[in-house]
């Protein structure tokens, strides 16, 4: 079974933000024990007694609020390139699926079931993709924070899975429903959130640091990169696609 990790950066009625992202990571069921033991030394080092406590979460690690007030940016941005930098493990073939929209290409009321539709409808021909070429019968769950629209996100994922979506077809290789869990308890989610986060970033504020970390992990098919799903206008694409090097530029893994 693959475990997609989900959560979300933004929101759909907030003014302040012009972005909507749902996006996460794709891992073995067999592979979450080896990615836990590694972002829990990363942790270790803000709480040596206690490294549970500590929660990778971007926007309060990017700012330096809450549990993260009072670290140093450098010790921050250290941690943030280094759990991101799990994803390049060659053997866990971790895989990325995001879907970004722009507020002002859809109706807010539609923003987060078009979000969940597009990542789920990926997820789940990368599962059927599993079985057509190289015979190997997997199911998916979906795990999200706890903390977002768990109700909204299983009832679309039962309407997915029975009457189909507008993306063509139904889900056929979900397990179950999302299953929601505490962030502060899965060092997955965290992953997920952190993904989200810098994914957010990105479109929102144009900085790209994060996103070439992630970017060479979205699904791809047929060396097309289909694992990132984005409704976003033409002046979004043209101002992407002119962004000058940060002048704070990450560091390089630990």
């Amino acid at each position: 079974m693959y475990l997609l990790y989900l959560d979300e950066s933004g929101h759909p009625q907030d003014p302040g933000s012009n972005f909507f992202v749902l996006a996460g990571v794709a891992v073995f069921e067999r592979s979450t024990h080896w990615l836990d033991s590694r972002i829990s030394p990363i942790a270790a080092r803000f709480n040596a007694a206690d490294p549970s406590s500590v929660e990778f979460h971007g926007s309060p690690m990017h700012a330096g609020k809450g549990d993260w007030s009072g670290i140093a940016p450098a010790e921050r941005v250290q941690a943030v390139v280094d759990v991101l930098s799990l994803l390049g493990n060659q053997q866990l073939k971790l895989r990325v699926f995001a879907s970004v929209i722009e507020k002002s290409t859809l109706p807010l009321n539609q923003i987060l079931e078009r979000s969940f539709e597009a990542v789920a409808h990926q997820f789940d021909q990368y599962l059927a993709d599993m079985w057509t070429r190289h015979q190997d019968p997997q199911r998916g769950l979906v795990v999200c924070d706890k903390a977002s629209y768990e109700q909204k996100l299983q009832a679309l994922s039962s309407l997915f899975k029975h009457q189909g979506h507008q993306l063509g077809g139904r889900l056929r290789n979900f397990a179950e429903v999302p299953l929601f869990l505490d962030s502060r308890a899965s060092r997955l989610i965290q992953l997920a959130d952190l993904i989200a986060y810098w994914i957010f970033r990105y479109y929102q504020s144009k900085d790209d640091r994060g996103f070439r970390l992630i970017e060479p992990f979205f699904l791809r098919r047929a060396r097309q990169r289909v694992g990132l799903v984005a409704s976003v206008t033409p002046a979004t694409i043209a101002t992407l696609a002119a962004i000058e090097p940060h002048k704070y530029p990450f560091p390089n893994p630990a």
